[in-house]
């Protein structure tokens, strides 16, 4: 079974709150450097039109249709449209995810990453609509957060958390997959699964750094002098940046830490 976990329920005026601490522009920046971007863009064809269930803000809306795609945006916070059409004229609508207002087989990609965990009847609705709105053979990119090792390791602890939080009045607020149990979920949806990779293994190391205190230990002071130039400064943690980064994505890593897990599946 997978994970459940509690906190406020992720239902529209969430979603509202959420979108509004952040900006278009920013995720867009994001989404522009982020290695996700392209794991998501090698799997969309190139003909036919890309629809984004869950696109918030709409900045993969947006990106897609700057590198030629024929991208489009649902999602059930209109504040979140509302402010994503301020800043760029993109085709996005308001709609429930388990009723999209499209026709049957209209759509080639649907793009839905990090929706379908926060429906507490479990990710199927959310898919099944998918693969409706799917031409024969189109493909489905979804992503869900994923029951890693530290995840399993950790389970305990979380299931006593969880506890807690409902004992408070939490409520569900979204599912961690295993891989064989989104396998399962995206066959009985009607879908045969391509390909399945981890990725933000960062996400777990840079909490655990914040709980140490170390970012208030950097404000403290400047600490001891470095021996080295700002120039130099700089290239050794690029360097170390970079080797840290080939650590985190290895096969290893990323079954032990990434946060989330992208899958590609196709419409049979």
């Amino acid at each position: 079974m997978p994970r459940a976990y509690y906190a406020r329920a992720a239902g529209a005026e969430y979603w509202s709150e959420h979108w509004g601490h952040h900006s278009v522009a920013e995720l867009l920046a994001v989404a522009r450097r982020s290695p996700l971007t392209d794991l998501v863009t090698a799997a969309l064809p190139r003909d036919g039109c890309v629809l984004e269930a869950g696109c918030g803000l709409g900045q993969y809306v947006i990106l897609l249709r700057e590198r030629g795609w024929r991208a489009v945006g649902i999602d059930w916070s209109l504040e979140a449209l509302c402010e994503a059409r301020r800043v760029a004229d993109v085709p996005l609508a308001a709609s429930e995810l388990r009723a999209l207002a499209v026709r049957r087989g209209a759509v080639a990609a649907v793009v839905s990453l990090g929706v379908v965990e926060h429906d507490p009847t479990g990710p199927e609705p959310i898919l099944r609509e998918a693969h409706r709105v799917l031409r024969p053979g189109g493909r489905l990119v979804v992503s869900v957060p994923y029951l890693n090792g530290a995840r399993r390791v950790l389970a305990p602890y979380q299931a006593w958390q969880n506890r807690r939080l409902r004992a408070r009045g939490g409520e569900f607020y979204q599912f961690a997959f295993t891989l064989a149990e989104m396998r399962r979920h995206l066959e009985a949806s009607g879908f045969a699964v391509e390909s399945a990779r981890p990725y933000d293994p960062a996400r777990l190391p840079r909490q655990t750094l914040r709980a140490l205190g170390l970012a208030r230990s950097r404000a403290r002071g400047p600490g001891p002098a470095v021996p080295l130039n700002g120039g130099s400064a700089r290239g050794l943690r690029s360097r170390l940046a970079r080797v840290v980064r080939r650590l985190l994505y290895t096969r290893g890593a990323l079954a032990l830490l990434g946060h989330m897990v992208l899958l590609v599946a196709v419409k049979r």
